[in-house]
């Protein structure tokens, strides 16, 4: 008898340490998940509150054209001539209140006030998402990552800077207006803790950073790689969690995002204008996550991590086996997803 091919295979994700389901017999060709074309969204910009920034709270940091707006000032009105604009959010999940209060219910329960910063990060145009802008307007949107970055880890109450995008209603953007979210937690999420201390426990049995022996093996097999430049490479992980997700990560062992050298930003904001770009052409526009995991701000040191944002499209809807086993199926292979997007 002719050996059965099996309908999908289980695939080992040794940053996490979960098992995914790569279901390929129930997949699709790749160019099936391309959506149908989205209707355009009923808010108009003169509807739309970031259209209308002087209708939200004042700014922190305004941009003009790839630089800090000369004439602004903390306390100010929101300039006219602003490209990418930092404000707080006027629905913050976290409010920068401190001191911080623990309370344990019946020896039992913990809860404490949910200190910290929320605020969103806006580009202007009203139609134009990452993937449409220039590559410089796309650089902008680091700059004010890292330059808020790197004051809100100031605070003692700040022990993790968390960065993320929500593209379209699938993925949970509130407004139709481009814009991201920085959160600040005095926890570590267990996702990421997860990680910590699974590329910890490589380092300390191999002396190697886990991301950068991935790395290493990606450029060797050729069959993961979505686009690469000088300093950042994109790929589709072995064990990804959904079609087409996507890694971009430096090339160079970097623990820490915030540090990221203007050169290297400017490498990183190709990369991602291109993966981006990518599923915009391959995939008709689809819904997407993107965030960042970078080491926490907590005072301790993590040499051994590799930071790297990771983009999840909205391919598919959680059902009762991923949600009771929380084990994800992929209906494609990482390997066919980059070959897909490679030709976008």
């Amino acid at each position: 008898m002719p050996k059965q091919r099996f309908p999908s295979e289980l695939r080992f994700d040794l940053v996490s340490r979960d098992w995914v389901v790569i279901a390929t017999g129930r997949g699709k060709r790749p160019e099936l998940f391309k959506k149908e074309k989205k209707e355009e969204s009923r808010v108009l910009p003169k509807d739309c509150p970031f259209c209308q920034i002087r209708t939200q709270k004042k700014p922190l940091i305004v941009y003009d054209s790839g630089r800090q707006h000369n004439g602004f000032r903390l306390g100010q009105e929101a300039p006219d001539n602003w490209t990418t604009i930092l404000i707080p959010n006027k629905y913050p999940a976290f409010l920068p209140e401190p001191p911080m209060r623990k309370i344990i219910e019946g020896g039992l329960y913990q809860r404490m006030n949910a200190v910290g910063f929320h605020e969103l990060v806006v580009t202007r145009d009203h139609k134009k998402s990452l993937a449409l802008l220039p590559v410089g307007k796309v650089k902008e949107v680091f700059d004010v990552y890292q330059e808020r970055f790197l004051q809100l880890a100031k605070h003692d109450f700040v022990s993790y800077v968390s960065i993320f995008h929500n593209h379209g209603k699938e993925a949970g953007a509130s407004q139709p207006h481009p814009h991201s979210q920085i959160i600040t937690t005095p926890l570590i999420d267990v996702d990421l803790k997860q990680a910590l201390i699974n590329s910890e426990r490589f380092f300390k049995e191999k002396g190697k950073c886990l991301s950068c022996e991935m790395q290493k093996w990606e450029k060797r097999a050729k069959t993961r790689i979505v686009f690469e430049n000088k300093d950042f490479l994109v790929l589709c992980p072995f064990a990804s969690k959904a079609a087409f997700e996507m890694i971009v990560s430096p090339k160079q062992h970097r623990p820490y995002f915030e540090r990221i050298s203007e050169p290297e930003k400017e490498q990183l904001a190709e990369a991602f204008k291109a993966a981006l770009r990518k599923l915009y052409k391959g995939l008709g526009d689809p819904a997407y996550n993107f965030y960042l995991h970078t080491a926490p701000c907590d005072g301790k040191k993590y040499d051994y991590y590799h930071w790297h944002w990771t983009i999840l499209p909205k391919t598919a809807t959680w059902a009762g086996f991923e949600i009771g086993t929380r084990m994800e199926i992929s209906t494609i292979e990482p390997e066919r997803a980059t070959e897909y997007l490679r030709k976008q």
